[in-house]
């Protein structure tokens, strides 16, 4: 039966995904940064659930992890980046410490992981890999400006990830959630101290204390789940996984937009070629 190591498991997507998994009688190492939030999940699942402590930016969790999942279960199948937590600040307003933290968490501890896991995965020519966008890689809004960076660089090194090791039978998809129900927009969204009243009617919008829109997304982690279980196990499996209908809206119109600036500045774009 297949392994999967998934970060970040204490709720939302990852918390439903790590369930689902064991549901079908799969092994799942489930991994939070207080391992106490996922141990009612393993005393569910005693023969096939691990539960870890695992915080993605500590180099030497991230090896245990591995080390462990391979001696408890002899492989890591599938590796699910999910751990992560959202930003908000104007990009004047933010503070350094509080964005290599970030970029700390969403995209080196993911690089961590995928390197922890690929010695593995190569030598038995099998495996997937799936990496947790955000439709903000696609379409950022005001005060989310270094959230999307981190997942802007997500996909960016997985597009060079795949073409690197699908040759070697393992599988890339880069996820791009909507807004689903979580606490990714209560408990695990940070944001910066600091607020410029120059900002107040764009960034400042949606800051914490001004967003209502948290307990009202339209996407359901536990149907997010399954669908990402479906998309690793088929044929086909997609380079780019769109979850939610408000993902298929944004990354629609942002290729929309993307196609009409092209041909509009096509003609201009060609003259800095050389001459013919």
């Amino acid at each position: 039966m297949p392994t999967w190591l998934i970060t970040g498991c204490s709720s939302g997507l990852g918390r439903h995904l790590a369930q689902a998994v064991l549901e079908h009688g799969w092994n799942a190492v489930v991994t939070a940064r207080n391992s106490a939030k996922v141990q009612d999940i393993a005393a569910r699942y005693p023969d096939t659930a691990l539960a870890l402590a695992l915080d993605v930016t500590d180099r030497a969790q991230v090896a245990e992890a591995v080390r462990q999942a391979e001696a408890r279960f002899g492989a890591v199948d599938v590796l699910v980046n999910n751990a992560g937590h959202g930003y908000r600040a104007a990009v004047e307003e933010a503070d350094e410490a509080d964005v290599d933290e970030l970029f700390a968490t969403n995209f080196f501890g993911p690089v961590a992981m995928i390197k922890a896991v690929l010695p593995g995965m190569r030598a038995r020519r099998h495996g997937a890999i799936v990496n947790l966008s955000s439709i903000a890689a696609r379409n950022p809004g005001p005060g989310s400006a270094y959230y999307a960076a981190t997942k802007c660089a997500v996909e960016g090194l997985s597009g060079g990830l795949r073409k690197e090791v699908e040759p070697l039978g393992i599988k890339v998809i880069v996820a791009e959630p909507g807004e689903f129900r979580t606490d990714f927009s209560g408990r695990s969204l940070q944001q910066s101290p600091t607020a410029i009243a120059d900002y107040a009617e764009t960034a400042g919008r949606r800051r914490i204390e001004n967003d209502t829109t948290d307990g009202h997304q339209r996407g359901d982690p536990a149907r997010g789940a399954q669908v990402i279980i479906k998309a690793v196990e088929a044929s086909d499996s997609p380079h780019l996984l769109l979850l939610g209908s408000d993902a298929i809206q944004v990354v629609g119109d942002a290729l929309d937009a993307d196609r009409a600036t092209l041909e509009a500045w096509e003609a201009t774009s060609l003259t800095t070629d050389f001459p013919t």
